[in-house]
């Protein structure tokens, strides 16, 4: 398959375009040429100006191919989203687009942002969303910052709601990693509220997700959880984890009643994701990445197989 990747080289990305690349894809990443991580030798880069956040514009080179499948890493509102339908909508099969789990009614109650009594059980991809849009708003100092036009609802009404070709929408957990939430604040800084859930996921196990919803047929136009099998506790996490200096989260005006866990069966049902990456292994290379080499023996490889 031919597959661009819009924005594929920070966090995530590089993840993504390596294990696409591993399946015997062709890839291309388009971005603005700040980040140059090491990436298999045969991936194509497209550098341009235009590739930042948002991103509202596309070279005539990229216009002019066909992709099978177009992932987009880094959508994060309205405009942005609808550029890449009308950029790539007649000239590929899919669209892929990355969400949070902040477009959910829980989060707005979580974090104040929306009243209401506390949902209990997990997120599925069908609970109901924020009532309120532009979550981060009141931070934004001008029109022009993310915060400001963020919106990932809008991003999932443009890819799932237009008609010019099939789209396939992943709502993302927190992501850790070697590079990003390595020190795993996300989770140590929560110590204070034990009993609280928040589904997070490996990086490594995130691309895996991501690469098997743009490469399996039955993704087209479906919207998927992605994270844990299961989401355990903060007193669960920390059972397991060494101590660490990180400090806790002032976490005022939060109501730790609302969970943020996922039910993430729709994924491995249909497409039959598995992690590759063990939950033990994954924090071991988080904490440790230079400790020692992967240890193979608790990684997993993905059930399905492309045709």
């Amino acid at each position: 398959m031919r597959i661009l990747i819009i924005g594929g080289t920070g966090f995530i990305g590089p993840h993504v375009a390596k294990q696409l690349v591993d399946r015997g894809n062709e890839v291309s990443v388009f971005h603005r040429g700040q980040h140059e991580p090491p990436l298999p030798p045969n991936i194509r880069h497209i550098r341009s100006q235009h590739a930042g956040m948002p991103v509202l514009a596309f070279p005539e080179v990229l216009l002019r191919e066909r992709f099978d499948s177009v992932i987009h890493m880094i959508p994060m509102g309205e405009a942005d989203a609808r550029a890449a339908v009308h950029a790539f909508g007649s000239c590929t099969q899919r669209l892929v687009g990355l969400s949070s789990g902040d477009v959910y009614r829980a989060y707005g109650r979580f974090t104040g942002l929306e009243e209401g009594q506390t949902e209990d059980g997990l997120l599925t991809e069908d609970s109901p969303l924020r009532t309120r849009l532009y979550p981060y708003r009141e931070q934004a100092n001008s029109p022009q910052d993310l915060s400001y036009y963020y919106e990932k609802i809008l991003v999932e009404r443009e890819l799932l709601q237009q008609t010019f070709v099939p789209a396939t929408v992943l709502r993302l957990p927190k992501v850790y990693g070697p590079g990003n939430n390595a020190d795993l604040a996300t989770l140590y800084g929560y110590r204070d509220h034990p009993e609280w859930r928040w589904t997070h996921g490996y990086v490594e196990n995130v691309a895996a997700a991501i690469v098997l919803a743009t490469i399996h047929p039955a993704a087209a136009g479906r919207l998927y959880n992605v994270g844990e099998a299961y989401t355990p506790t903060i007193a669960q996490r920390l059972l397991t984890l060494p101590p660490s200096t990180v400090p806790s989260v002032e976490a005022k005006g939060y109501d730790f009643c609302h969970n943020i866990a996922y039910d993430t069966t729709r994924i491995r049902s249909e497409l039959s994701y598995s992690e590759p990456v063990s939950y033990d292994e994954g924090l071991r290379r988080t904490l440790h990445p230079h400790a020692n080499a992967p240890d193979d023996s608790k990684i997993t490889k993905p059930p399905y197989s492309p045709v």
